[in-house]
């Protein structure tokens, strides 16, 4: 069996880098779900998003779980299949997270968190434009 390492080496990096980033946050999300639904519910306190962080929370962890899952599906059949087809979904479903992410620092006036954002956000969009 030949593994597509080297044909892929920026791709598989920046998938293990996703993989990393969702599955870690996602976890983290299950596994103290209050602690992180309280540090939400007053970092939000102050904005329009207020009433609805306990489901916002709750979509957030769904597409950082799916992101994981799809990156760690698309690093496997780029290895093993050379196929990019999860690779591009798991991109993309990683820009759309970070966007939603994005957007809730906005709204909640933490430009410092948003600027934070970004930084994982660019590495997101190289790996789409890559694969695209």
């Amino acid at each position: 069996m030949h593994l597509h390492f080297y044909e892929n080496a920026t791709e598989t990096v920046l998938l293990v880098f996703l993989i990393i980033v969702f599955l870690q946050s996602g976890l983290d999300k299950i596994l103290d779900w209050k602690g992180n639904l309280s540090w939400l519910k007053d970092h939000f306190s102050k904005s329009i998003l207020k009433s609805g962080v306990p489901m916002l929370l709750f979509v957030i962890t769904l597409f950082e779980l799916a992101t994981a899952l799809l990156s760690v599906a698309g690093l496997l059949h780029l290895l093993l299949h050379d196929d990019k087809t999860f690779v591009f979904y798991g991109a993309l479903m990683a820009c759309f997270s970070l966007l939603m992410l994005l957007f809730g620092q906005r709204v909640a006036k933490d430009y410092d968190g948003a600027r934070t954002v970004v930084i994982y956000l660019v590495p997101a969009v190289i790996l789409l434009f890559l694969v695209q």
